[in-house]
């Protein structure tokens, strides 16, 4: 594969529509943001030129590191898709060949996870986590298959994943892609 030019995006604009109380990238997880803890992990893999936040529904700007871009996508209401749109868009315009997309609120999936799906050696052009054989964030994403990913509606690389599964690798990681979508998944994880 030879070396890539990576970023890295987590999707974090989200309306929190399952969790009760408030915007879940804020609420507090292990004494720290939700949202904090995926950026973290993110950047301390250590392999991406720059990590994107793709924030919309709540400001997160006090509570993302210094090292990650903050980008806003207005059509947040509309999916998930779209906020995978701007990170594409700004890895398009950053010449970036490839980019590694997780989520905010998936707060197991660990620097170590990132690294693995990051520098992965893989001829095809998707890579994608494997925990204990179940498939899960990040997702490493070639410039070649940006094209085909959705613009609309609330799947992000799923979709592509599922029409043409001769496109993906998939990567062991360690971590846990367990996700905080309520109430009860935050107090079962705390």
């Amino acid at each position: 594969m030879g070396e890539r030019h990576v970023a890295a995006a987590v999707l974090a604009a989200g309306g929190s529509s399952r969790f009760a109380d408030g915007a879940k990238q804020l609420v507090e997880f292990r004494g720290r943001p939700l949202v904090t803890t995926a950026v973290e992990a993110a950047v301390a893999a250590g392999v991406f030129d720059v990590v994107f936040v793709v924030g919309g529904a709540v400001d997160l700007s006090a509570v993302i590191p210094s090292e990650a871009l903050l980008l806003d996508n207005p059509s947040w209401a509309e999916g998930q898709a779209t906020s995978l749109a701007v990170a594409v868009r700004a890895a398009e315009v950053g010449g970036f060949d490839a980019l590694v997309v997780g989520l905010a609120d998936q707060p197991f999936v660990g620097p170590d996870d990132w690294r693995a799906v990051g520098v992965a050696e893989a001829a095809d052009p998707i890579v994608a986590a494997s925990y204990e054989g179940r498939r899960g964030n990040p997702v490493r994403l070639a410039r070649e298959v940006w094209p085909d990913l959705p613009t609309t509606g609330d799947e992000g690389a799923r979709r592509l994943m599922a029409a043409r599964p001769d496109l993906v690798t998939e990567v062991a990681c360690p971590g846990d892609a367990v996700d905080i979508d309520t109430r009860e998944d935050l107090d079962r994880w705390s």
